[in-house]
């Protein structure tokens, strides 16, 4: 008689499994000073901290003239103008202002010593040979803006971890810096496995042997690899044989922080990519409760981390933004690396409930409520070019129209 089989382990959650996973990714330590023009969605490696308050000194915040609000008061019971005694532009310095007079003022201009308040032209009036006749009557500090109310001398303004946008560039030029100090980039070595794999252009469509397919998951994660601020070699496609595996994960472990593999990570005779790993490293972490994307693996390969994506595009898509992403974040130094997550409507019907935690395809509609792509096959993926976000479903969980669920925007994982 066959000995009976040992049971199998539960599969780890997807919680456990990413918090494992952070825990490997260890922060790059070296650094690069990078002109501020270059670092956008790069990581920074240090606290910046303001050498001087953003702005320097108070400034008019419209077009108008600069007053005293108590000579404004004085005059207004009769209708009486008041003489402009100067005239101030941005980038200019006025004078202390002359007691019952107004000083002709634009946007940005610094306030003269002794004004207290902003009326922009439209709320005044110009009497030819006499000056300015105040409409309304202002109150202290309006239209001011004060010395350092964006940036405070001292503030750090942008922290150590951040990942940088444009608006973080532009507040960085804001207090002078033409350089910046930068997590350098992670180095990661992508390849695919499979001898059904084509590449487009090798093969026309209409010669396409039987079983072949064009590798689309080359393309899409080049791209995500790239937007994360990477480095990418691309290694192409790997056969379906053992030591061709090996020699792969051996060569990229070389010279690489990341191998990114997608396919040959299931538990089929032609898939090597676990054998090859456990033959040259080590493997901790090995199918998750997800679906898609269950046959995800995280393992090392020398000093190299090695990440294994499953082959099925839109599985392989999904365990990127939601595992591949916060590790390369992490490795880059960003401590908050989790999604956005947002309650929305449902205006769908999920009668399939699974044993797994499920990550739908869905678009928000007009009516604010969110709807489902027809398919959600792993191998769909058109589902993922359609959709604006996932819908993050517990194990277990069906979802009837009108129900509030969790969504996941790609916007926010995508950038």
């Amino acid at each position: 008689m066959n000995a009976p089989r040992p049971p199998q382990k539960p599969l780890k959650s997807l919680n456990n499994a990413l918090a494992e996973l952070l825990e490997f990714a260890q922060a790059l330590s070296e650094v690069e000073t990078v002109s501020t023009f270059d670092t956008d969605g790069r990581v920074l490696a240090q606290d910046l901290v303001s050498a001087l308050h953003v702005p320097p000194q108070d400034n008019s915040s419209m077009d108008g003239y600069a007053v005293r609000c108590a000579d404004v008061m004085e005059v207004q019971a009769t209708g009486a103008a008041l003489p402009v005694s100067q005239r101030i532009a941005a980038g200019t310095s006025g004078v202390p202002l002359a007691p019952m007079s107004v000083a002709r003022i634009f946007t940005g201009a610094p306030i003269p010593v002794g004004a207290d308040a902003v009326v922009m032209q439209e709320d005044c009036v110009d009497v030819p040979n006499v000056g300015v006749q105040v409409k309304v009557a202002p109150a202290p500090g309006q239209w001011i803006r004060r010395a350092g109310e964006d940036v405070a001398l001292g503030a750090v303004v942008l922290p150590q971890g951040a990942l940088l946008t444009p608006a973080s560039l532009g507040l960085a030029a804001s207090i002078g810096l033409p350089f910046l100090p930068v997590v350098r980039r992670p180095k990661v070595a992508l390849f695919s496995t499979g001898d059904e794999l084509v590449m487009p252009g090798d093969v026309a469509p209409e010669h396409m042997r039987p079983g072949a397919i064009y590798n689309s998951n080359r393309f899409f994660l080049r791209a995500l690899l790239m937007r994360l601020g990477c480095e990418v070699t691309d290694l192409g496609i790997v056969p379906d044989q053992f030591e061709a595996t090996v020699d792969a994960l051996h060569n990229a472990a070389r010279s690489h922080d990341l191998i990114l593999t997608s396919g040959g990570v299931s538990v089929g005779e032609e898939d090597h990519i676990k054998p090859a790993v456990q033959s040259l490293g080590r493997l901790d972490l090995w199918q998750i409760a997800i679906k898609p994307g269950k046959p995800f693996a995280y393992g090392r390969v020398g000093e190299a981390h090695f990440i294994g994506l499953p082959g099925n595009p839109v599985s392989s898509f999904v365990t990127f933004l939601l595992l591949v992403r916060p590790f390369l974040l992490k490795l880059q130094g960003v401590t908050d690396t989790a999604p956005e997550s947002v309650a929305i409507r449902a205006d769908f019907t999920w009668a399939r409930a699974d044993k797994r935690r499920e990550f739908l395809r869905v678009r928000r509609n007009a009516a604010g409520g969110l709807d489902l792509f027809d398919n959600q096959s792993s191998g769909v993926l058109t589902s993922a070019v359609w959709a604006d976000g996932l819908v993050d479903n517990p194990p277990g969980q069906t979802i009837n129209p009108g129900d509030v669920v969790q969504f996941i925007p790609l916007s926010g994982v995508l950038g």
